[in-house]
């Protein structure tokens, strides 16, 4: 299966152009009854798709392809990587307990449905946490995959972040070194000399009575960097329990990962992806 979320209510016929088919092979899907939408056929290419809408492709007489929306768009895709919007409790990769609930299991199974004869499949550049929206680069081979890493020092990659209070400094960076306890909860650590340096900048963009929004650039790339450091300096991401928020009034973590630009693994092109600020985000800084 492969899975995408649309931002907004979007139409059958765009949907499906997104993830291959051509106007005239969907109007010829259409006209044989080969489209199901929550298990029934489809009335018209004008649909209109909602998060969770089930979509079936009946290729011919003895088969038929599924695929579920989980909520990934893909932003940006070529032979060599490709890019995509992941939403909030999305896992990137498969834990103990959840294997398919992935974009990295629903991006394989993409592939494999759009192509069935092709060994296309995805490879693990970075992670984002399950409750942080955003994009995500995923390679395509594994060479790909090892360049991308080797200069992932050099990617320019920001967030926006809704955290509880205002800071007193409008802009700073954030410095100090992580450790991990058994329980996997990251924190500032002065004392191991194994604790790894790591370095975030902050700029405020807006504030509310209770919330700011901030523009975070991160410098290094450590698991929960971002969440630890301003839970350090007082002002936690909104919704984040575990490094002391208090409070959650968008329902979810307010983080999001906005921004990566890069230089192209293979031609050196430069490479800039922005994804928008989620709606969500500005409720509590109007309340």
């Amino acid at each position: 299966m492969a899975d995408y979320r649309l931002k907004t209510e979007r139409s059958l016929i765009d949907y499906l152009m997104d993830i291959g088919y051509t106007r005239t092979k969907v109007k010829q899907l259409m006209k044989h009854r080969a489209v199901k939408v929550n298990g029934k056929a489809a009335k018209g290419i004008d649909y209109l798709l909602r998060k969770g809408d089930t979509v079936s492709v009946r290729k011919d007489k003895k088969e038929s392809k599924t695929i579920q929306m989980l909520g990934i768009k893909i932003e940006y895709e070529d032979d060599d990587l490709i890019v995509i919007e992941k939403p909030a409790g999305l896992l990137t990769i498969a834990s103990e307990t959840e294997k398919t609930r992935t974009a990295y299991y629903q991006l394989n199974e993409f592939l494999k449905l759009r192509t069935p004869r092709s060994r296309e499949r995805i490879f693990i550049v970075h992670r984002l946490d399950r409750d942080t929206s955003g994009l995500i680069v995923f390679a395509k081979n594994e060479k790909v995959k090892q360049t991308l890493q080797q200069g992932w020092k050099e990617v320019e990659k920001r967030y926006y972040a809704l955290v509880e209070g205002t800071p007193v400094k409008k802009e700073d960076e954030i410095m100090s070194r992580l450790s991990e306890t058994k329980s996997l909860k990251v924190y500032s650590d002065r004392h191991s000399d194994g604790a790894k340096l790591s370095k975030t900048k902050y700029r405020v963009i807006r504030t509310g009575c209770e919330y700011s929004l901030l523009d975070i650039l991160l410098e290094t790339g450590r698991k929960n960097q971002i969440r630890v450091h301003l839970s350090d300096i007082g002002h936690p991401v909104a919704g984040d329990k575990k490094y002391r928020a208090k409070t959650n009034p968008i329902g979810r973590l307010g983080l999001h990962s906005y921004l990566l630009m890069f230089k192209h693994p293979v031609s050196g092109a430069p490479l800039r992806f922005e994804s928008k600020l989620p709606r969500s985000f500005n409720s509590p800084l109007l309340a």
